[in-house]
């Protein structure tokens, strides 16, 4: 149940930040394009959108660090795995199982320096150039994104030792579009 609202919280925190982020890049640039417009200029000119694009950068970090997390439970990260596959059933178990427990090794230490880093952050008094908001909540991102980075690695060893499985993602199917007949869309049209 805590797994499944995690997930939820995930998905919705990566959905909302990368819509707001496209949605106010949107407007900056049609605000910018309009200001170009004589008619236009004296409405427009009092809105000040400057720091639209130091939020959206804030706004994609936070997106690519929970998407990171994102990527490890749903198995869409490239691997290759050439070398791996090639290998006989119990030494392909240990190498696999070697890889992700390195994968959180790595992003527990990333976290951790990550949260050292905001630490001595939170303690100054530095903000960001636009918005004036504290630095250490921009860098936030980074020991929590690797946190939960290293949470997912554990969650797929955890279940590749008891199941055998990988998380595998189908690049085929699209979440809420099912087909129900076989050659039904553009892959079944017929010349």
């Amino acid at each position: 149940m805590l797994l499944r609202i995690l997930d939820r919280l995930e998905e919705i925190l990566i959905a909302t930040l990368m819509a707001l982020a496209t949605l106010l890049i949107f407007l900056a640039v049609c605000h910018r394009y309009l200001l170009g417009i004589p008619v236009l200029f004296p409405i427009l000119f009092p809105i000040n959108l400057s720091w639209a694009q130091e939020l959206c950068i804030y706004m994609f970090v936070w997106v690519a660090k929970f998407g990171a997390a994102y990527g490890v439970r749903t198995g869409i990260h490239v691997g290759v795995d050439v070398v791996v596959n090639q290998l006989r059933s119990p030494w392909r178990n240990y190498v696999v199982l070697f890889g992700l427990l390195c994968g959180a090794f790595f992003t527990v230490v990333i976290g951790t320096m990550g949260a050292k880093f905001v630490y001595g952050l939170y303690h100054t008094d530095q903000v960001s150039p636009d918005l004036e908001i504290p630095s250490w909540f921009v860098y936030l991102c980074i020991p929590l994104g690797s946190y939960l980075m290293c949470f997912r690695f554990l969650q797929v060893a955890y279940h590749y030792f008891f199941t055998g499985e990988l998380p595998h993602h189908d690049h085929a199917h699209v979440e809420g579009v099912d087909v129900d007949e076989p050659g039904a869309g553009a892959a079944g049209v017929t010349r």
